[in-house]
């Protein structure tokens, strides 16, 4: 059924009214780290996941935890180690001695928001067993099925400064992350308050659910009405196919930068990321203001530099800021 865009902006309006009372609610715990709350909002409403990459210290886990109690979802902490067994996430069969049946004990992948705290430091076959049930919303033990509660939400954490004992993503499966969020200290201010208010009751006490899990769900499939115009779509795929293949873009001096662009993937989810914003800015319709705030934590793991970029010690992020420097916004 087709709307027009002032009955869709009346509709996103109407909808999206939950979002201002879960960030205020996230907000009597968590000081500063507004953009991470902004963003950990967008991908869920997106239906995706995100890399976390911070020091240690940085409220990550508070955050995740406090948008588990605002939502009245089950939440679930999971440290990641070197000898975790792909069982001891997604669960195993158990054999009954009293009615000679095996039984299903269910791992701690069945929660709905989880925190997956330092997931390089496990092995390989424990990160794929996470990122297929992200990716495919079940989980298989034995000859059954289980589907995955919604809503779904994985945070996965990295360390930057400690990479020994670690197993670095690969880069396909990073890849299936909506968002790769680099979180950044507090400000001075901000600092501060949390200072002033270390060691009181007030960061362990329980928040009161504003919001139902069903909003959330509804939320989830309503942004699919919500209105993307084609020049803001040529936006987005110039972006993507100046990742690979910069010379047609007028971006020579990124072509031995960059050496691989970013997967169709990254097209997708730059749509439905800002859908997402857009929703939460109680909007019809997505802008190219849309793309640019959440353009870098989209293609951040999605582009792999070249050698002689990391030699002239360039980040991402320097490229993907001359890409949003260099192709015309409409």
């Amino acid at each position: 059924m087709e709307f027009s865009l002032t009955e869709i902006n009346e509709r996103i309006a109407r909808e999206s009214v939950f979002v201002d009372d879960l960030k205020k609610a996230i907000r009597q715990v968590i000081v500063g780290q507004n953009e991470l709350i902004d963003k950990i909002l967008i991908s869920l409403i997106a239906n995706g996941h995100i890399l976390l990459e911070g020091v240690p210290g940085l409220a990550k886990t508070l955050t995740v935890k406090s948008l588990a109690q605002v939502i009245k979802t089950h939440f679930q902490r999971i440290q990641f180690t070197p000898d975790m067994l792909p069982a001891d996430l997604l669960g195993t069969l158990i054999f009954d001695q009293k009615s000679g049946d095996f039984k299903t004990r269910k791992g701690p992948i069945f929660a709905n928001i989880i925190l997956a705290d330092e997931i390089n430091r496990s092995p390989a076959k424990v990160q794929s067993a996470l990122l297929e049930a992200m990716q495919e919303r079940q989980v298989t033990i034995g000859e059954h099925t289980f589907i995955l509660e919604e809503p779904f939400l994985v945070l996965a954490t990295q360390n930057p400064i400690e990479q020994e004992g670690t197993y670095p993503l690969p880069e396909a499966q990073v890849d299936r992350f909506l968002f790769k969020l680099k979180v950044s200290y507090p400000t001075l201010d901000e600092e501060r308050q949390i200072v002033r208010l270390a060691g009181k009751t007030h960061f362990d006490q329980q928040l009161d659910p504003v919001v139902d899990p069903g909003q959330i769900i509804r939320a989830q499939r309503t942004i699919n009405d919500i209105y993307v115009d084609e020049k803001v779509e040529d936006y987005v795929l110039n972006l993507i196919f100046a990742t690979r293949d910069p010379r047609k873009f007028k971006l020579d001096d990124l072509e031995n930068l960059i050496a691989y662009g970013a997967s169709p993937r990254a097209s997708i989810n730059l749509i439905l990321a800002a859908k997402a914003r857009a929703f939460m800015q109680h909007r019809g319709y997505i802008t190219p203001e849309d793309i640019r705030y959440i353009g870098a934590d989209v293609l951040r793991h999605r582009i792999i530099l070249t050698y002689e970029a990391e030699a002239e010690e360039l980040a991402t992020e320097d490229i993907i800021q001359r890409l949003f420097d260099s192709i015309e916004v409409p």
